[in-house]
């Protein structure tokens, strides 16, 4: 005999991104965030909602495009200098990534698109930029 409730778990990941055999593409490849399900709010790795402090989380995929709100550049433990920025993603969230490149290229408002989900180093989202670095005409 077959059960039905958990043969119906299946579709239900699968129409979320999130099993790997939906698309046949590994969960890598794509950004996963949490939406909240009572207030809409889209969060990074978070248990509760921080605007409504609701538990009832839903599992979307990014579509990979953002905005860099802030970039530093790191030159400790590392070999090289290396960028450290916070990304607004399209979808309304903001996550802590590297952008490719070089480090002092990258500067608050660049518009960048997502290349790997997981930097298998520092586990962090790793973007590319767009169109150049953004300049502001004055």
């Amino acid at each position: 005999m077959l059960d039905t409730e958990s043969e119906g778990a299946v579709p239900d990941t699968a129409a979320l991104g999130t099993d790997p055999a939906s698309h046949g593409t590994s969960t890598s490849d794509a950004l996963l965030f949490q939406r909240c399900r009572w207030c809409g709010s889209a969060m990074y790795q978070r248990l509760l909602c921080p605007v409504c402090a609701g538990s009832d989380l839903r599992t979307e995929a990014s579509t990979g495009t953002g905005v860099v709100r802030h970039a530093t550049v790191i030159h400790r433990n590392t070999p090289a200098a290396r960028n450290v920025s916070l990304v607004e993603m399209a979808e309304g969230f903001t996550v802590r990534g590297r952008v490719t490149g070089p480090a002092t290229d990258v500067h608050s408002g660049d518009r960048v698109q997502l290349t790997t989900a997981q930097d298998p180093v520092r586990s962090q989202p790793v973007f590319q930029l767009v169109d150049g670095p953004y300049r502001s005409r004055n």
